[in-house]
């Protein structure tokens, strides 16, 4: 079984599900959290008054043996009074009755005291703070309802010098006039406990409700806030590649969705500029071999029809021809195949664009019509790429030149900054700014009136540029007073090392 099926179990697969659960787990993460500060919070300040109220019963309890009268065993918090030479606990009340009081005391005695204790105006000069640990006893009988034996608790305590009594509160009191008084008063936990697991519980249900109030809360807003994903979801899936003119409705609000919205129809777009450019191609690419097809087959049609009357070596020439062009039109296609699959080029060698284009320049014929073609540059100027498509690039270049040219093309090379830059100039007529770039577009031809066979098939600088940008090049044609002039970008490459 794989690891990740468990968890596929009872993960939620949809998004508003998923948020839902996600909103409730952080939320109770977040009040768990709040809950055991707010508990803890609760607790030290239900302790803190539980210690107030002990010390306002430790000072009441001093008074009354300062009065030398003995307190009463009724008391809410248990107290114990202790004395030095005295077996038996002076006077005790509380929980502290669950201990026999003809025993001895629970609590320990005090050290002896020299002189009086400080007083302040509530007979209490300041009381300590102790953690002590009830002992547990043969003679405890839990029968005045808290549970104290065996168990730490704070108590506070005052002593008390028999000396600032007199015979009389001492005897009283059952202590002689030299014995030393402590006061214990047991702080109980019992109603910060109490405090502290009520509010545990109401936070427990408020935490629930809140849960479940914040988990329907995000899943409704979820759903209301994908219902504009959910439209584009059912208009895009009827979005086909025969037709994909659809475009989705941009939401006004200007967030996430409005984005999306706008990212789809743009590409929603593409496909459609892709769709129709594929349309065009294959009617221009269907078009181009109709002509050279219609010819030979014309030509051999009519060469079976009058065999006698035909000019066989002038029909083989012709045939010839048309077959050039249609071999060179295929290879033209393949090419751009190729170059459509944005393959990386294939172990990229260093080729020197100075030393390429001579030599193109002196083995080019130019036999038709007298043309000069001079190539102006001395410095090597070293790229990276393929040399087969670098010679392709320049030969397709040369050869759009030597369509347009009256007298001169020329070739200039240069390094700028990071760059080679390649030019080719010819004075020809030029081209309409306005043709600027439609020129680089799959079978155009600006001079249509011009023959075919003579004319091209109007790959030659859409191959040119797809090359040049296959090595993270440009081709663009810059703007001249006279003639066309083709400028090729391409990113530098470092000499290569001699061995």
């Amino acid at each position: 079984m794989n690891a990740t099926e468990p968890r596929r179990r009872w993960w939620p697969r949809s998004v508003r599900a998923r948020t839902a659960l996600a909103a409730a787990l952080a939320t109770a993460v977040v009040l768990v959290g709040i809950g055991r500060w707010v508990h803890q919070e609760v607790y030290r300040e239900s302790m803190t008054i539980a210690e107030n109220r002990a010390e306002g019963n430790l000072a009441a309890l001093v008074h009354q043996l300062r009065d030398g009268s003995v307190p009463g065993p009724a008391s809410a918090a248990p107290y114990e009074v202790v004395a030095t030479g005295r077996r038996t606990a002076v006077a005790s009340g509380g929980a502290m009755q669950n201990f026999d009081p003809r025993a001895r005391h629970v609590l320990p005695a005090p050290p002896p005291l020299s002189a009086p204790t400080p007083k302040d105006d509530s007979d209490l000069g300041g009381y300590t703070r102790w953690p002590l640990r009830i002992p547990e006893r043969r003679d405890y009988n839990p029968v005045y309802g808290y549970d104290l034996a065996g168990k730490t608790y704070l108590v506070l305590y005052h002593d008390i010098c028999g000396c600032e009594l007199g015979k009389d509160k001492a005897a009283a009191l059952g202590v002689t006039a030299d014995a030393t008084l402590r006061a214990y008063v047991v702080v109980l936990p019992d109603t910060a406990e109490e405090i502290a697991g009520t509010t545990d519980d109401l936070l427990l249900r408020a935490g629930l409700v809140g849960l479940v109030l914040i988990a329907a809360i995000a899943y409704f807003t979820v759903r209301i806030a994908l219902r504009p994903v959910e439209a584009i979801r059912v208009l895009t899936a009827s979005v086909t590649a025969n037709d994909p003119r659809e475009r989705v409705t941009v939401p006004a609000t200007g967030h996430e969705i409005t984005a999306l919205a706008t990212t789809i129809n743009t590409t929603l777009q593409r496909l459609d500029n892709a769709a129709s450019q594929q349309r065009r191609f294959v009617a221009d690419a269907a078009h181009e071999l109709r002509s050279p097809l219609t010819t030979l087959l014309a030509s051999l049609e009519v060469a079976l029809a009058y065999p006698e009357r035909t000019d066989w070596p002038a029909a083989a020439t012709t045939a010839a021809r048309q077959t050039r062009r249609l071999q060179a039109l295929a290879e033209d296609l393949l090419l751009l195949a190729r170059l459509d699959t944005r393959t990386p080029v294939a172990s990229p060698e260093t080729v020197d664009l100075t030393a390429l284009a001579s030599r193109l320049a002196e083995q080019y014929p130019l036999t038709e019509r007298p043309l000069t073609l001079t190539c102006d540059s001395t410095a090597p100027a070293h790229v990276h790429g393929n040399p087969d498509e670098y010679e392709r690039l320049l030969r397709n270049l040369i050869d759009n030149a030597a369509r347009h040219a009256a007298h001169r093309i020329q070739i200039t090379i240069r390094n700028q900054d990071d760059w080679v830059v390649l030019t080719v100039h010819d004075d020809g007529p030029g081209v309409p700014t306005e043709d600027a770039e439609r020129i680089f577009e799959r079978f155009v031809r600006l001079d249509d009136a011009r023959s075919r066979d003579q004319g091209g098939t109007g790959l030659g600088l859409a191959i040119a540029r797809d090359l040049a940008h296959r090595h993270k090049g440009t081709l663009t044609l810059t703007p001249r007073t006279l003639g066309a002039c083709f400028q090729l970008r391409l990113p530098q490459a470092p000499a290569p090392v001699e061995k």
